[in-house]
Parts: structure tokens; C-alpha cells; sequence
């Protein structure tokens, strides 16, 4: 009998290294998935912010003959995609302090200016992470009580002050729990701001009368995509397999 198929050959529970690899690899997959869809969101002459962590990813995929203005709220506008190994610059970061490139016209400025621009209305995209999502668009995304957070970052004014806000998050918590609630739990980061939600089972549109299942992932039925959603869905007449890019 095999390692894996025998538990008491493997008594204090150590992963081999080939599971390990074959979970990065599939966590690797969901996000690329995710990242891939939200960026077909993406039209000609957007500002758009990109939240820390799977958003940033977005860089790497702007569909072709589309550009936008990515800005980040550390003072960036015209944020490129990530640098290739060994050409990164220290200088040119992100808010979430990943080194980044520049693209042609790029300007630096102060994060109060940067501030002035959120909070101005002049981001016609912001696409972000979060803990919890409910079914009236309200977003939790910065903190968990009872752990150290490093602050609220620009979050509070991006959802407040962008013109459309889209989610990008794994469907549930690495212990299978819902990420898409009747009603969020943790402190919330702005009301009813969430547009559309991501995840990689599944394209969400936040609509008054809940939440709207528009697309799903190849290989994923709408049982299953219910099953690991708390709120109610509302299947849309027009549902169809969710595109990669």
C-alpha cells in the first residue's frame, strides 16, 4: 500500500513533497483563473486601481489592444506589469511594496494627491481582495479582530469613491467555509460598494434583489457553486461558462 493511501505509515502527518507542490500549483491555477476573468473587465482609457495581493496580477494580463491607467495610492500612476527576474527596479513599487515597472508617461506623486484622485471620482475601476462578501454588497476586507493588521490601507476610499468595485477572492476560507455571506461577520470596510465578485468557481453581479450567478467555471455546476455559498443565488437567464481570456 502507498504512502498516501496509509495513514499509519505517515503517523505525524508530514505532506510529501509532491502533494505540497500539487496544492501551490492548484491555488496558482484559481488565481490566474480569477485574475484572467476580472481583467477582461478592463476597457480603453480606464484609471484603475488594483488592490494588494491577486489583484496586482491583473497587470499581466490586460487584454490586447486595451489601455488603461493603473494607479496605486503610494503615489503611482502608470504602473506596469511585474518585472522580469533581475531587471527589478527598488525604486518602483506598488502600496503593497512588490516591485513593479513603469510604462511610458508614467508620473510619481504624493499619496495626499494620490488621495485627492480617489477620492476626487477619478478611478473609473478598483478591483480588490476580501475576507467576506454578503448579498447586499457589503465588503470586509481589512481586518480580523483579535489579529494584527497593519492598517486600512486605501481600501476604505477606493470602494467608497470608485466608480464600479470588483471583488477577486477564492470562493471559500482554506477550511471550506463561505466567503459569500447572507451577512458579513467581520468589520466592514465600506456598505453596499461591492459591484461584481470574482472567485474561481464563479462570475457574481451584486444586484437590489441579491446576487445574480452570471457565470460559471468550466467544470463546476451550479449546485456545486451554491453549495459553497451562504446566500441565496439567483441564477441569471442568461448563465453560461465563465470565460478565461
Amino acid at each position: 500500500m502507498s504512502t498516501l493511501s496509509n495513514p499509519l505509515s505517515n503517523p505525524e502527518g508530514i505532506v510529501p513533497a509532491k502533494v505540497q507542490e500539487a496544492a501551490k500549483a492548484s491555488e496558482v491555477d484559481k488565481r490566474e483563473r480569477i485574475v484572467r476573468r476580472a481583467a477582461l473587465e478592463l476597457r480603453d482609457g480606464f484609471y484603475v486601481n488594483l488592490g494588494i495581493g491577486m489583484p496586482t496580477l491583473i497587470a499581466n494580463h490586460v487584454p490586447p489592444g486595451v489601455e488603461v491607467v493603473l494607479q496605486s495610492e503610494n503615489g503611482m500612476l502608470g504602473v506596469g506589469p511585474y518585472p522580469l527576474a533581475g531587471t527589478e527596479d527598488p525604486d518602483l513599487i506598488n502600496a503593497g511594496k512588490e516591485t513593479v515597472t513603469e510604462i511610458a508617461g508614467t508620473s510619481y506623486f504624493s499619496s495626499a494627491d494620490s488621495f485627492a484622485m480617489i477620492r476626487g471620482g477619478h478611478v473609473d475601476l478598483s478591483i480588490l481582495g476580501a475576507m467576506e462578501v454578503d448579498e447586499a454588497g457589503n465588503l470586509a476586507n481589512w481586518m480580523i479582530p483579535g489579529k494584527m493588521v497593519k492598517g486600512m490601507g486605501g481600501a476604505m476610499d477606493l470602494v467608497a469613491s470608485a466608480r464600479r468595485v470588483i471583488v477577486t477572492m477564492e470562493h471559500t476560507t482554506r477550511d471550506g467555509r463561505p466567503k459569500i455571506l447572507k451577512q458579513c461577520t467581520l468589520p466592514l470596510t465600506g456598505l453596499a460598494v461591492v459591484d461584481t465578485i470574482a472567485t474561481e468557481m464563479a462570475w457574481i453581479h451584486v444586484t437590489p434583489d441579491g446576487l445574480v450567478l452570471e457565470e460559471i467555471a468550466p467544470g463546476v455546476t451550479v449546485e456545486e457553486v451554491q453549495r459553497a455559498t451562504e446566500a441565496r443565488l439567483i441564477l441569471s437567464p442568461t448563465l453560461k461558462v465563465m470565460s478565461a481570456g
